[in-house]
């Protein structure tokens, strides 16, 4: 069914707690900051509204709210790469040594250990964070190329399903790509963009039962998600009563943000403990298939990119440091 120990991952999150820790810190920080800007923000727009009738004061309170929500937004997205960076890879570098039964060097906290991990690999934030968009773009591209093997079945009805599979799919894709920067991790790569390379042929060469542990993950993961929503829902909703004016979705918007925030903190290094441990095992002995590796360079730009890349960071060139990437358009 599965190619992963649930009571090992479960002992992973365990031994990394430092890490869980911070990363509640982090997400419940965000979560906070949303709900205290968010109120602010109605509340101006509260007191300007006064200046008018009762039905503009409740519209300006929305409308700050909004803008106060937007604002934390635009801020989040800005310091996406930073997270990505000190939390997330950081997180998997400790996960990684730990599968592998390596103890953390005496004289070092785990996240300063594991921080400077990272460091070694990847020098700058944007380095991994523009490897982590073309490392999804490529996870993208191989699984639409198992799409389109279901699709071309002579099977009535097929393209209902796959179409049912495809979106499944891109979800499940969501918790793959940090498995592919803990290779580098792993082998102590110095060229991070010819180890995402590698480790994403190897991937192809397994991805079949790759998504099926994703897919399993995808349902854990957002079923308990749902469940810690419902269960958030009452709270946030009485937050939502202290805040002025008309602000009924609020409670859905701040449920959610809470359910999001316990996913990223707890639930989500559930599932790449999990995967970590089913990519490993998969790869186990393997080497780079050609065929994949010239199938890959033929569905997807991402994959040429990291190749280039990887070229020139060998070669020592100025352009290897260059690390900037369209992110925007197709994935392919």
């Amino acid at each position: 069914m599965w190619d992963f120990s649930i009571g090992r991952s479960l002992t992973l999150m365990m031994q990394t707690m430092p890490f869980i820790l911070l990363r509640c810190a982090v997400y419940f920080g965000i979560t906070l900051a949303y709900i205290l800007i968010t109120g602010i923000g109605s509340g101006i727009g509260w007191g300007i509204g006064g200046l008018g009738d009762e039905g503009f004061q409740a519209t300006a309170a929305f409308w700050g709210g909004a803008i106060g929500f937007g604002v934390t937004a635009g801020i989040m997205y800005f310091l996406r790469e930073y997270i990505l960076y000190m939390v997330k890879a950081a997180h998997i570098a400790a996960m990684v040594q730990l599968l592998d039964s390596k103890p953390i060097p005496g004289g070092k906290s785990q996240i300063e250990y594991a921080g400077s991990v990272v460091k070694s690999r990847y020098a700058q934030a944007n380095v991994l964070f523009v490897i982590d968009q073309l490392v999804k773009g490529v996870i993208t591209a191989i699984t639409g190329l198992l799409q389109g093997l279901g699709s071309i079945l002579p099977i009535p009805g097929m393209q209902q399903v796959m179409g049912v599979v495809r979106v499944f799919l891109r979800v499940s894709v969501g918790l793959i790509d940090e498995i592919i920067l803990a290779y580098a991790i792993k082998t102590e790569s110095g060229n991070p963009w010819t180890s995402a390379q590698t480790a994403l042929v190897l991937y192809a060469q397994n991805a079949p039962g790759m998504l099926r542990n994703a897919a399993w993950l995808t349902v854990l993961m957002y079923g308990l998600s749902l469940l810690v929503f419902l269960v958030l829902l009452a709270p946030a909703a009485a937050l939502v009563y202290f805040m002025p004016g008309t602000w009924s979705a609020g409670s859905v918007v701040f449920a959610l943000l809470f359910a999001w925030s316990i996913k990223a903190a707890v639930i989500e290094p559930f599932a790449i403990a999990c995967l970590l441990q089913s990519y490993f095992k998969a790869i186990e002995g393997q080497s780079p298939d050609p065929t994949w590796t010239s199938r890959l360079e033929g569905v997807s730009s991402k994959f040429g990119q990291l190749k280039d890349r990887a070229a020139r960071w060998t070669s020592g060139t100025p352009e290897a440091r260059d690390v900037s990437v369209e992110t925007g358009g197709s994935q392919s």
